[in-house]
């Protein structure tokens, strides 16, 4: 099967490179062929390619300096060798070459200050599906599986989701030298996904894994950096009310959060139904922000008498409430009061399993097929 991904990376080319970032398996290099067919592809995962590159990497510049200008290069993990960002600066500006970088994690490149072109490549970020992308999407399974492309496809998604925690973990730890603390950071991982989607609390977190508040830290930094997970800072501009300031943690596709929890099913109506739900539309919003450049921000708000507003979007401009409910009811509006009384130009939305999409007062409940409809037809951020 195969998935027209919506991403438009050739707008973001048309005048630069761009380093195209993303984990493992969202599809970044099926997405490029299709993209970008005529584009002189440069795979680093072939071995005997990257071993010549790596004892000389000028050998890219005399491989492609007869290329016409404007030619369109792909290099397939960048991060293998970083030492070629150095050619690819000098084709991109004696040839007028433009390239497009692909990696799982800019953390290697970052963390050693390798060439990363002085802003001749835009930075971009690849999601899992998306459900724009999937016409007939199965909620459920994406909410137990995820939406990475091997496993939201897979008759038997379990075992890939096994072999990619797998995979992270060796890979990220060689790349680490955390290999005397894999039993750690495996620990660590398995406690990230307890708290998800909760606030952020590094001593506690310390504390269960048995190691210092600096290295959880540390460690939560890893798989943001290798772009497992993200924070999502709270909204502290306040008039009235004081606000939590520490940030919640997400892994990037719910299909790893529920692995990481050993979950095979989820039931409706159940708290860990709830949790992945929350999950999933927060994947939604992150993804779209993303593709569409938007220049909105999120973020959360929690008040200190337990207030909460799921996604708070931009400068209070939107605030989102994330419901997996089949029937809302008042009860399921109560923070939107306070919320109101600190922003009252703010838009309430409630998103929810509730198929009746309405108005309650100034609160618009969407059914969650309504809501992504609308969102990635751009009539949410507008």
């Amino acid at each position: 099967m195969v998935v027209k991904r919506i991403f438009n990376i050739v707008s973001d080319i048309e005048d630069n490179s761009a380093f195209l970032f993303g984990a493992r398996q969202t599809g970044k290099s099926t997405f490029l062929e299709h993209t970008l067919p005529d584009a002189y592809f440069i795979d680093l995962l072939d071995s005997q390619l990257r071993l010549r590159l790596q004892k000389n990497p000028s050998l890219l510049y005399e491989m492609l300096q007869d290329k016409p200008s404007g030619t369109i290069v792909v290099v397939d993990e960048i991060p293998e060798i970083p030492e070629l960002l150095n050619e690819v600066h000098r084709l991109i500006q004696k040839k007028q070459l433009r390239f497009v970088l692909t990696g799982s994690s800019p953390r290697k490149l970052k963390r050693k200050g390798y060439n990363t072109l002085g802003g001749r490549a835009v930075p971009c970020y690849f999601f899992p599906f998306v459900s724009a992308e999937l016409p007939d999407m199965d909620l459920d399974r994406a909410l137990l599986y995820g939406m990475l492309p091997p496993h939201y496809l897979a008759k038997k998604p379990q075992s890939l989701l096994a072999g990619y925690i797998d995979v992270y973990l060796k890979e990220e730890i060689k790349e680490e030298a955390l290999s005397r603390n894999l039993g750690v950071f495996q620990q660590f991982m398995q406690a990230a996904a307890l708290t998800s989607g909760e606030i952020v609390n590094y001593t506690n977190i310390a504390s269960d894994c048995g190691v210092s508040a600096k290295t959880i830290k540390e460690y939560f930094s890893i798989l943001e950096d290798t772009l497992i997970g993200y924070m999502l800072p709270a909204y502290t501009k306040v008039n009235k009310r004081k606000v939590t300031q520490a940030p919640k943690f997400y892994f990037f596709d719910v299909g790893i959060y529920n692995y990481l929890l050993q979950r095979t099913s989820l039931a409706p109506g159940s708290p860990e139904y709830g949790h992945s739900f929350e999950h999933f539309i927060l994947q939604e919003l992150r993804a779209y922000v993303n593709y569409t450049h938007s220049q909105y921000k999120l973020s959360y708000w929690h008040t200190y008498n337990n207030k909460e507003i799921d996604v708070v979007v931009g400068d209070a401009q939107i605030g989102i409430e994330i419901k997996s409910t089949t029937e809302i009811q008042s009860k399921h509006l109560t923070a939107f009061k306070d919320y109101q009384d600190e922003f009252p130009k703010s838009r309430c939305i409630v998103v929810s399993r509730d198929p009746l999409s309405r108005r309650n007062g100034n609160i618009e409940i969407f059914y969650v097929f309504d809501f992504l409809k609308k969102l990635w037809a751009g009539e949410i951020f507008n």
